[in-house]
């Protein structure tokens, strides 16, 4: 019989947005004995984000606790105890992913969620406020020493003024959200983390458009490969193949990528699968055009664009910052069907500039400080306890 555990996992933001953090908490059902903790001061972030954040350590810290256990969650956030259960429809688009990325650390049918009031969730309240305040002092949250601590009441939790129950309350009615995908956890952690999944970035070949050094984007031509595209989606497939360690292939939807994608698993004997989530920025107007010709034609865009990552080329094109939700949602996606495996992620670009920066916890700024060529490799492994490691950039030896 599967074990059971219950998480109880809270967040909040002093401002909405404001200086936020989380706490989760996994109790032993029979016992009530609190098995494990989390809690963490996130930065400025909205209150629903924190929740969200809570929520997703909560589900963690029991995966790490038994990765076969049945999860019984419970909030005071109704937004997310609705969302969850499948009951209330996510309307905003930045709680998407957040909502994905919880639906995929455990099975969604050993999980299940029920509201609290705040009064019962003291305990994780108390380690969010926990963890707000060392972040107002500049540190990060620690966790108690003891199991004693560990079992400790939890009726120190820090009185919330009605204000900020209130703003509580209308950020949730409203669903505000900024899901800014967070950095990553940083330093050292367990030795024995099992064998990450790692993803192997593969740009495609190059096409006419390649040379030219013209956007080409998901809403353009979708040109093909041209034979020096061919050339080199050959050269790839045997250097992968000599490594033998790709086990699976999945491409973008995009022509250009399905022909490098299929020349690799032509030589390794698998089947090619489609992910509508690695296909490139759309980028709108500017679709074929070379950089100076769209700095000519719409210099007051370019530089929006250049400025901020919510800024969108013109005619409708995709921000960078919503190229980053998408990517994060597919990341974690293939991430749960891949884990432990090595697969290969044919794409473009951005996608794999983004995940390189997700990975390191970098800056948007940071994809135009990135080169990739065609055809060139990347690598990220990624660990059971959420951390990543960039393995390898814009590599082309294969090609000489």
């Amino acid at each position: 019989m599967a074990r059971e555990l219950i998480v109880e996992a809270d967040g909040g933001s002093r401002g909405n947005p404001g200086p936020a953090g989380y706490g989760a908490v996994v109790l032993d059902p029979a016992t009530g004995e609190a098995l494990a903790e989390a809690a963490e001061f996130i930065g400025t972030a909205t209150n629903n984000v924190a929740e969200y954040k809570g929520l997703l350590a909560g589900l963690r810290a029991a995966r790490d606790l038994d990765p076969e256990a049945t999860v019984h969650v419970r909030m005071d956030s109704k937004l997310v105890v609705e969302q969850m259960s499948g009951r209330w429809k996510i309307k905003h688009p930045d709680m998407k992913p957040l909502a994905a990325e919880a639906a995929a650390i455990l099975p969604p049918a050993r999980v299940t969620y029920e509201w609290i009031p705040r009064a019962r969730n003291k305990h994780a309240d108390r380690l969010a406020n926990e963890a707000m305040d060392a972040g107002k002092n500049g540190k990060q949250w620690e966790p108690r020493d003891s199991r004693a601590a560990l079992a400790a009441p939890a009726d120190a939790a820090p009185a919330r003024s009605a204000a900020a129950r209130a703003a509580d309350a209308a950020a949730e009615a409203a669903e505000v959200a900024d899901a800014a995908p967070a950095a990553p956890p940083v330093g050292w952690g367990s030795p024995d983390l099992g064998t990450p999944a790692t993803f192997v970035l593969l740009r495609h070949g190059e096409t006419a458009l390649t040379p030219q050094k013209r956007f080409s984007g998901s809403g353009g031509t979708d040109p093909e490969l041209s034979a020096v595209g061919r050339r080199q989606a050959e050269a790839t497939a045997a250097a992968l193949a000599a490594r033998g360690t790709v086990q699976a292939v999945v491409s973008s939807p995009l022509r250009r990528c399905q022909e490098t994608a299929g020349a690799v698993a032509a030589r390794l004997g698998v089947d090619v699968r489609i992910e509508d989530g690695l296909r490139e920025t759309d980028f709108g107007a500017w679709e074929g055009l070379t950089f100076a010709e769209v700095r000519e034609r719409y210099p007051d865009d370019l530089d929006a664009w250049l400025g901020s990552a919510k800024a969108a080329p013109t005619g409708g094109g995709e921000s960078f910052a919503t190229v980053a939700r998408r990517i994060a949602v597919t990341r974690d996606k293939l991430i749960a069907r891949y884990a432990g495996k090595t697969v290969l992620l044919v794409t473009h670009v951005t996608p794999i500039k983004t995940l390189v920066r997700l990975a390191l916890g970098a800056p948007p700024e940071s994809l135009f400080r990135m080169e990739l060529s065609a055809a060139s490799l990347s690598a990220v492994a990624y660990y059971s306890d959420g951390n990543a490691s960039l393995r390898l950039l814009n590599d082309t030896s294969h090609l000489r």
